[in-house]
This record gives structure tokens, sequence and C-alpha cells, in this order.
């Protein structure tokens, strides 16, 4: 109950953000009509279909996505017609007559206050609400994100309705008041014409500004300025955590924290659920819990650009050679963190990369990880040969106690003890162990929507080009230099030259980078404490601190050999378009 009382609240609070702005001229166009029979039902369009376009856009993928970006073209032509019935309603009708007659006469009859008001209000709502792109704030933001993760369901479409209820709200108060401060100009000024005229020129006006992007760009930025405040007072107050169900990395949960096990008796904790959301399969036909029984079944969930699934996964390669004979079937599930890992192509190339020959699920669209109810990357369950988990691990180490539940599990499956030895790994690169004693620097995110300690003066400048400056930065502070486009994601190098400065404390430091756009190489140089790395080059630098980004994956630039202590980092790029994710240190 508290989250709805948050969503309708932070709804609410859109009426004083200027993102709002260019849905307004819309509301303001029915001002002078009864608000039963056109502001009401235009609004009650506008919620509902927000809140049908943003949960199947939080849930469903990219063609949701495209398919909005075609219903925004046509909600834009429809408005822009109902604009231009506004502004010159003889001349509309007879230009537009022949090839859109039934728009025409939907927002004729609109302004004429006829039989059809209701409809076509409701009408033009809907194309309002494909239009509207709320300000993104901590409330929305925590609603999208459990969306994403918890899949189509009923809380989340009715949080979402709660947030366009809210912001409806306002907009009808706004509108109850407008409509008599109009009337009343009306009938002092006799300037009813002009009005009408007016707020034509307004809807053509906010028409254009949307298809500028206006509405997604600047006015959202400068609406978070004033509205995440409140926002996260509102969470704040009700103790809502805004980073709720988001998906975890084991470096910064349970990896350093072992957990106690005790292989003599492993409780059942659930039953393998469904595979079935995995939209491909690497390595093998599609697998199924029932096809499963009988085998001892490892399920680990990764993805290829996370440093903690590579330091795990040169245990999961040896426990799936080891045991295959004797009964153990490996089950990597892909469940991507960043956009690039959802292309398949990726994901194939680096399983190939990385020596993973068992079977992959690609589970772009959450469903397995939403199965398991999982929430770190990586997480390993163990299933025994009847179908049910036994044990969950998640984060990296306890690489030996894991080991032994696997022959605990093909024992009872076998009927016959196992041998007690254990896999012995040499793991090299990226996949080494991490030195914890002395990662003192956390996972930093590079894009906008999770970027922390960023120090570049004026602080990031969202999906606009702009240049970067950065000066010394204490320890876990960084910054840019040069000119990017810093994304949600991702920060995009526009002009050759540019770089990204760190300071840090940890053995290795790495970077998940991916080429300019047009998949053309980016050459790089690296330094520390302005010198070339030397001997603490990583595996995709050498000496000279030079390197080249040919593909979208994590690449390790430092592993010192010394003594650790703090060290500033800086990556200059020789070539632009290069895209830069996130830093992670073991």
């Amino acid at each position: 109950m508290t989250l709805f009382v948050l969503a309708y609240l932070a709804g609410v609070l859109t009426i004083v953000s200027p993102c709002i702005l260019p849905v307004l001229p819309f509301v303001f166009a029915r001002t002078d009509k009864p608000f039963v029979q056109n502001g009401l039902p235009m609004l009650a369009g506008m919620a509902l279909t927000f809140a049908l376009v943003a949960s199947l856009a939080a849930v469903a993928g990219g063609w949701a996505v495209e398919a909005n970006r075609w219903g925004r073209i046509a909600a834009m032509a429809l408005l822009a017609l109902f604009g231009l019935t506004l502004l010159l309603p003889g001349l509309s009708a007879r230009l537009t007559r022949p090839l859109v007659d039934l728009g025409a006469k939907l927002s004729l009859s609109a302004e004429q206050g006829k039989r059809g008001g209701v409809w076509s209000s409701l009408l033009l709502g809907v194309a309002t609400g494909l239009l509207w792109a709320p300000c993104a704030g901590p409330v929305l933001g925590l609603i999208l994100t459990g969306a994403a993760l918890q899949g189509a369901n009923a809380q989340t479409s009715l949080l979402l309705a709660a947030y366009a209820a809210g912001a409806a709200t306002s907009l009808a108060l706004a509108l109850l008041i407008g409509g008599r401060v109009f009337a009343a100009m009306k009938r002092s000024l006799g300037i009813g014409e002009w009005i009408r005229r007016g707020l034509g020129a307004a809807v053509l006006a906010a028409v254009v500004a949307i298809a500028l992007g206006l509405d997604t760009g600047f006015l959202t930025n400068v609406s978070l300025a004033g509205t995440t405040k409140l926002e996260q007072g509102l969470l704040d107050r009700f103790n809502v955590a805004s980073g709720s169900g988001a998906p975890q990395n084991g470096e910064t949960t349970v990896a350093m924290q072992p957990q106690a096990l005790s292989t003599e008796a492993l409780p059942v904790e659930g039953t393998f659920p469904s595979l079935g959301g995995a939209i491909e399969w690497l390595n093998s036909p599609p697998l199924t819990p029932q096809a499963l029984k009988g085998k001892v079944v490892l399920v680990d969930f990764w993805t290829y650009s996370c440093i903690n699934c590579l330091r795990a996964l040169p245990y999961v390669r040896a426990w799936a050679d080891k045991y295959k004979d004797q009964g153990l079937v490996v089950i990597g599930v892909h469940t991507p963190e960043f956009a690039f890992e959802k292309n398949v192509d990726n994901v194939r190339k680096a399983a190939a990369d990385l020596g993973v020959t068992y079977p992959v699920a690609i589970d772009n669209n959450y469903t397995v990880w939403r199965a398991f109810n999982n929430q770190y990357w990586p997480a390993h369950y163990f299933i025994d040969a009847e179908g049910r988990i036994r044990h969950h691990h998640f984060g990296e180490g306890e690489y030996d106690q894991s080991e032994r539940v696997i022959q605990q599990l093909l024992a009872e499956a076998n009927g016959k003890p196992m041998s007690g030895d254990l896999v012995s790994v040499k793991a090299t690169g990226a996949e080494a162990a991490s030195d914890w004693n002395e990662v003192a620097s956390p996972e930093t995110y590079v894009g906008y929507s999770r970027a922390e300690n960023f120090i570049s003066p004026g602080g990031a400048v969202s999906d606009e080009a702009h240049a970067y400056s950065v000066g010394n930065p204490a320890l876990n502070e960084w910054g840019l230099s040069g000119n990017w486009t810093v994304g949600k994601e991702q920060a995009v190098l526009n002009e050759a030259g540019g770089g990204i400065v760190y300071r840090f404390h940890a053995r290795d430091l790495h970077l998940v980078l991916g080429p300019a756009a047009d998949g053309k190489p980016v050459r790089f140089r690296v330094t520390i404490d302005g010198k070339a790395p030397g001997n603490d080059h990583g595996m995709d630098t050498d000496a000279e601190g030079q390197g080249t980004v040919t593909g979208q994956r994590l690449y390790q630039l430092i592993r010192q050999g010394g003594a650790i202590r703090d060290r500033t980092f800086e990556i200059r790029f020789l070539d632009p378009g290069v895209s830069a994710y996130a830093f992670t240190f073991g």
C-alpha cells in the first residue's frame, strides 16, 4: 500500500516539473468544454495509455519500444491535426478531408462538443498518453526497475496507473481552474476566438517540441533538478529504498561473506523452476526440468562482462568437465546487465572465447531469473536428481564447499560414494581470483542512472554532448575529460583525445568498454600516476599502456605486482566513438 501512495504522490508532483509542459496545451485546449464529457475522458485516456505503454516498455523488450515509436508518430499526426482545427478550422477541414476525414471529424466533434465528444476526447487522451514522457524521478525509477525484474503483473501496472492517476489529478485541477479563468476572460473581453487560436498554436508548438525530443531530453533533465529531492524525501519518509529489487553483483553483496555449510544435511529449498523463458540456447537444444530428471544440475546465472562471473567461471568449467560423465549437467543462464549483452552474437562469441561449452540459456527478458527469484551475479543453484533445489551460493568464493555439494548430490543420485578429490584451478587474466584484502574501491558505473562520486565540474549532462574536465580526484572519485555524451548506461566519446580519470585502491582495475557504433576499433593508452604501467599492465594493455577496444566486453587494464596503494588511473582514447560502461576492481 505504501508504494501505491508514493506512486500517486509522485505523479501529483509532475505538475511542477518542466517536463510536463508539452502535455499542458492538449489539456488546456479542453478548458471551455464540460469537464465530465471532455476533460475527464482525455485525462483517463492519457493515464491508462501511459500505464500500458510503460508496463510494456519495462517488461517486453525492444519490440514494445519500437511499437511505441510508431505510435508516437501517429499520435503526433493526430494531435497536429487537432491543433490545426483549433487554429484554422476552415482551412484544416478543406486541406485534410481527403486523407484524414475520420480524424478531422473526431477532432472537430470534440471541439464543437457534439455527441461524440466523449469518445474523441478519449482518443485524444490516448494520443497524449503515447507522447507523455514523465519525469523519471526516484519513485518512477523504483517502479520501472521492479517491473523489469518481476515481469508483467498486476502490481506493476497498478503502480504505474497510480503514478499516472496522480499526474492526471493535478492536471484535472489545473483544467478546472483554467476553465473558469478562460471562461471569465471570454465573457469580459470577448476574445474567445483568439484564445482558441492561441491554444491551437500552443498545441502545434508542443507537437514540434515532442518531435524534436525536448520532452525526453532538456525538459526532463531540468525537471529532475526540481523534483528528485521532493520524491526522494517521500521515499525517505516512508522508508522505501529506491534501489529495492535491483539486481546485485556478488562483489558488493556476499562475495566477501562466505556461507557456512555442512554437507551432511542439504535441505530442500524448492523445486526446479521452468527454463522456458529463454529466448535461445547455445551449445544445446532447449532443456527442461522434466527432461533433466535423474541428472544433478548446476544452474549458473552469469553475464559475460561481469568480473565476478568471470572469476567464478574457471571453477564452473572445471566442474562441468570433471563430472559430466557422472551425471552432472551445468546450465549457464546468461541474464544481461547492459543492453549490448542482449545481443546473442556477442554472447555467442564471448562464450566461445571463454571456453564455455556447456548449455547456455539466453535470458534476455529475465524470465528464468524471476522464476528462480534470483538477485545476484553470479548465483549458483544446485539441483538434485529429483528436481529439487538443495543448495545455493551467491557471489564468488567457497568453491571447495560448492564442489562437495555436487559430489554429495551425485552420490545420492548414483547410489555410491564419490571421491573427495577437488578440482585444481589456475586462473589467469581477468579470471584470476581477486585480492580481497586490498580491494578498497567499489564497482562504479559511468552512465548517469547509477553513477556515483563523479567530480567533473558541473556534473553529468544527460544525453547531450558536453565538454568535460577533471582535476585531482580523491580516493574512489572519477571524472571525464573531453567531449562526451553521458547516457543512462554508458558514456560515448564524441571526439578523439578524451579520457577518464579514477583514483583507486586495488590490485586490478577493469573497465567495460565497447568500440564505435560502426564497429571501428578504438585505440587507447593508459597511465598510472602519470606514467606507463610497465609491469603493472593488465592483460588488455602492454607495458606502454597501449591497447585497442575491439568488442563490447570487460577489459583488464591494470594488474599490479607490487605493494598496493592509492593510485591515479587515466585512460585516454586516441579515436572517437568508444562507449564506457563500468569500472570493477579485484
